[in-house]
């Protein structure tokens, strides 16, 4: 929402994609857990973090938030094998697999951001030329819950 209250919307459509994509790989978990009999519990969380200083601030955010995910889902991987449960163990590989790319992605753009610091349209210009636009769902990932069987 930053960027699309700073009339920067390639950047903001960026990132509400990105929304939706750690959405649909929470709902991949839920579904797996669903699927292994155990009942998904999801806690609550923080609201979202709204201001920033600066055009930078938003993605510098966001790659911490990656590589913390990362860290995370690593545990699981290894807490997975560590008791033995290799279907869980092989299941999260996909996920970090998908986290080299979303951590590469996005300190791809954090370096892009810093050096458009003073002009953000240096940004948006660099999404309009780089997007990948649709590349069509990964017939490797997992199943999302709620979507079609």
């Amino acid at each position: 929402m930053y960027y699309e209250s700073q009339t920067l919307p390639r950047l903001a459509a960026f990132f509400y994609a990105q929304a939706l994509e750690e959405r649909n790989h929470a709902l991949m978990m839920v579904r797996y857990l669903l699927d292994a009999g155990v009942e998904p519990v999801v806690p609550g969380v923080a609201p979202p973090q709204h201001g920033f200083a600066d055009v930078v601030a938003p993605v510098a955010h966001a790659l911490e938030q990656e590589r913390r995910v990362s860290e995370q889902i690593n545990a699981l991987a290894a807490l997975a094998r560590q008791h033995g449960d290799y279907t869980s163990e092989q299941f999260m590989q996909w996920f970090i697999k998908e986290q080299v790319e979303e951590v590469a992605t996005m300190a791809d753009l954090l370096r892009v951001v810093e050096r458009a610091r003073e002009d953000p349209l240096r940004a948006e210009e660099y999404l309009a030329r780089e997007a990948k636009g649709e590349v069509g769902a990964d017939p490797t990932a997992p199943p999302v819950a709620g979507g079609q069987m």
